[in-house]
């Protein structure tokens, strides 16, 4: 039996602001592991050019060993890539019931961003995903998490994960890719220089 955190996205590209997450979250609930589980069809994306499954799994296992050399705790992030070996779009419902299968006695807690629970009861059969996992919601300074009403309506588990103002985006690193400009502030050197060697997010 473990305590684990499920740390879903598209992760296009992944930046520093989610290694921060993952930490916040590993030290302040005591996990066991941290799960980033790489969404292969993010059905909420679909509208977008996004880089390949392939290029987004090898830029997050490049953050996590990045981050393993310098922080004790991070030894317990774990690359997960079930959604990217799954065909159709990526729900996360999907992949906790697969999880809870292979391990029944773990405890799972979604780590989201505030903008992600805003948008949470949109989520594909939220209401079954909220019986299954506890919600650990990342707040900046002292912003208190804001919960939609349907939410609260409901039995839940939610966490606030204390986070500093931090300004990383994927959004960032795109339009810097595609500039030309430097992305490593945004991704660390490994990511960006990853981005750099497969020509990512450039417009030529």
């Amino acid at each position: 039996m473990a305590q684990v955190g499920w740390f879903g996205g598209s992760f296009d590209p992944v930046h520093r602001a989610h290694v921060a997450l993952a930490c916040a979250a590993l030290d302040q609930l005591a996990l066991d592991e941290v799960r980033w589980v790489v969404a292969g069809q993010p059905w909420q994306k679909s509208g977008r050019r996004m880089a390949s499954a392939e290029d987004r799994v090898a830029m997050v296992r490049l953050a996590i060993e990045d981050e393993g050399g310098r922080a004790p705790g991070s030894a317990r992030f774990v690359l997960d890539d079930r959604e990217i070996r799954r065909a159709g779009p990526s729900f996360t419902l999907d992949s906790v019931r697969e999880y809870q299968q292979e391990r029944p006695g773990d405890t799972l807690w979604l780590i989201l961003g505030q903008d992600q629970l805003a948008g949470f009861t949109s989520w594909h059969g939220w209401e079954e995903l909220v019986e299954r996992v506890g919600l650990a919601v990342a707040a900046r300074a002292r912003d208190e998490v804001r919960a939609p009403a349907a939410l609260l309506e409901r039995p839940h588990r939610l966490i606030r994960l204390a986070m500093p103002a931090l300004t990383w985006s994927s959004t960032e690193a795109r339009q810097r890719a595609a500039e030309g400009a430097d992305v490593g502030p945004v991704v660390g050197d490994k990511v960006a220089g990853y981005i750099a060697r497969h020509r990512l997010y450039s417009e030529s």
